[in-house]
């Protein structure tokens, strides 16, 4: 049969998990709230954490997701190459790259920067030429379109399909003329003019992220070749099977495929965000770590406090027989105990809020009649919440060792009273 040591049924009482008797008085009552607001404090602190770093990692995947619903993962383009040879062979291009395993399917595009005008409103877009029948394949767009038909870019007839706020901010509905203007001038007797094309607005998509649906304008590939013929660049968009996977997989292809093609990944092209969400996450780990780093030093307190309480008891056990480390193990079962549990407590409780969250801030809404993101203010309406595996055990591990690092100086001092200086004041 186990035998469980006496000090940690000492320990134990004193962070008060023992049954709590008639006998004890109000000091021990005292000493025993104090230990309970320590492990309050453990708690919070860690759900917490937990919470608003599930609710990052949502906001993160939600606004990636909804990136990748129009780009590409990766994108093979000829810098400097003439955008119509490019487009002539695209489908060689692809073949290359669905020789890697990784690959699911592939579309030709031309992306240049260029301006529209209607009236007197005029805005810079980023114009996408596309391959209408097969763009369903590496992007969303299709499944994105609130007015008009993507079928409806057809080579030569010069449409356009804008997204709903860069439509919405000039005016525009499906059948509506705007004049696109490309960054290089042709040369003419009377001077220098801008090369202007009129296009029809054909289609309204919207993706749900404001800065794409206020700055793309999707064109006809050979359409967007002929405008932007010496600004251009052209090439072709991948779809893979893994995101996650796409800077190893455009390593590999940029090794496979010829010098002159260049492999680009969604996470290279949208470094700058990433990188701001990911320091954004660790700065707002370590703020809300002191919670727990102050629980923690309550902690330390309330055990400080214990061992100026237990003086009598100590010295009556160091009389009876008891080592210096045994005294010092019982206050540290007395913290390990309060840690743990807090810990336990702060992580299923912060778990409960993560998991939940979609029901849980709807209801608050509605009990108090507000509501936390706006549509008119934020693309994202409601909270979105995903709990990681990794945070939730930094978290928890993080909470423990300093809980722990917190016991180690009262159980020292503890372990250095002398039995007869204590029972000579007594």
């Amino acid at each position: 049969m186990l035998k469980i040591p006496y000090e940690f049924w000492i320990g134990a009482r004193y962070a008060g998990m023992a049954r709590i008797t008639k006998r004890r008085g109000r000091r021990d009552r005292f000493i025993s709230f104090i230990a309970a607001s320590s492990m309050a404090g453990i708690a919070l602190g860690v759900a917490a954490l937990i919470v608003v770093l599930s609710v990052m990692n949502g906001f993160q995947k939600e606004v990636r997701d909804r990136m990748l619903s129009v780009l590409p993962h990766i994108e093979l383009y000829v810098p400097g190459a003439d955008a119509d040879r490019v487009l002539g062979q695209w489908q060689q291009i692809a073949e290359a790259a669905e020789r890697n395993k990784e690959v699911r399917a592939a579309a030709p595009f031309v992306a240049a920067q260029g301006m529209i005008v209607r009236g007197q409103s005029l805005h810079g877009v980023q114009v996408r030429g596309i391959e209408p029948g097969i763009e369903g394949k590496v992007s969303d767009i299709p499944k994105q379109m609130v007015a008009g038909n993507l079928d409806d870019l057809k080579p030569g007839s010069f449409g356009v399909v804008l997204g709903r706020d860069l439509a919405g901010s000039m005016g525009l509905v499906v059948g509506d003329t705007v004049l696109m203007l490309a960054p290089q001038a042709s040369v003419s007797p009377a001077g220098f003019a801008p090369r202007m094309r009129q296009f029809t607005v054909v289609g309204i998509f919207s993706s749900g992220h404001y800065e794409y649906d206020s700055s793309l304008a999707f064109v006809d590939n050979q359409d967007a070749a002929r405008v932007f013929r010496d600004t251009g660049v052209a090439g072709v968009r991948l779809r893979i099977a893994d995101m996650q996977q796409a800077p190893q997989v455009a390593a590999e292809l940029q090794q496979s495929l010829p010098r002159y093609i260049s492999a680009s990944d969604w996470t290279r092209n949208n470094r700058t965000w990433f990188a701001a969400v990911q320091t954004e996450k660790r700065m707002m780990f370590l703020i809300l770590a002191l919670i727990v780093a102050v629980a923690a030093f309550n902690l330390l307190s309330s055990l400080v406090m214990a061992v100026k309480d237990k003086q009598s008891d100590i010295a009556i056990l160091r009389t009876l027989g008891a080592s210096p480390g045994e005294v010092a193990r019982i206050f540290l079962v007395q913290g390990a105990l309060i840690g743990v549990v807090g810990t336990v407590v702060g992580v299923l409780g912060g778990m409960l809020l993560a998991y939940n969250i979609d029901v849980i801030v709807p209801f608050i809404e509605r009990l108090f009649g507000v509501h936390f993101l706006p549509r008119q203010v934020y693309f994202i309406s409601e909270l979105p919440s995903d709990p990681q595996s990794a945070d939730i055990i930094s978290i928890g591990v993080t909470s423990l060792v300093l809980s722990l690092l917190a016991t180690l100086y009262p159980s020292w001092r503890a372990s250095r009273l002398q039995p007869a200086q204590v029972l000579r004041h007594d």
